[in-house]
């Protein structure tokens, strides 16, 4: 009994510490941070489809896609390059809907749809250099 309350005061302090560092983050910082979950669940997605763990792969395209839908939340669509980005999403969410209902048939699409999510990430975190943003992020990640 004792260690289970150990583990269970240890995962609070972990989630504690994992909320401070989020709370503490720029706003471009968390961009970064969730095109960074999106990469990495969609390489969780093709590693589970390679070892035919059909579940795992669709919770990872949902998380996946999820973040995206959210990235079409947070725009500002007074700027003329949020109804390019917003396009950009609602293709990305209709690709991985098509990867996520032809498994094997379309494996070959999830490296795209990363390479792309890659690209605006590091384009944003470019951005932010030249904006002058003080925490430019390199990698994260978040778990869970």
């Amino acid at each position: 009994m004792a260690d289970g309350g150990k583990k269970g005061n240890m995962y609070e302090k972990f989630k504690q510490y994992k909320e401070s560092t989020i709370y503490s983050m720029s706003n471009l910082e968390l961009l970064l941070l969730l095109y960074d979950e999106a990469v990495k669940r969609l390489k969780m997605a093709q590693i589970a489809l390679e070892d035919k763990k059909y579940e795992t792969f669709e919770e990872c395209l949902e998380r996946t896609g999820r973040i995206v839908r959210y990235l079409i939340q947070i725009l500002d669509m007074q700027y003329p390059i949020s109804k390019d980005l917003k396009r950009i999403y609602e293709y990305l969410i209709y690709d991985i809907s098509r990867v996520k209902a032809g498994r094997e048939r379309r494996a070959e699409e999830i490296p795209r749809i990363s390479h792309i999510l890659s690209e605006l990430r590091d384009a944003f975190n470019q951005a932010g250099k030249i904006s002058g943003d003080q925490h430019i992020v390199r990698e994260r990640s978040v778990f869970g």
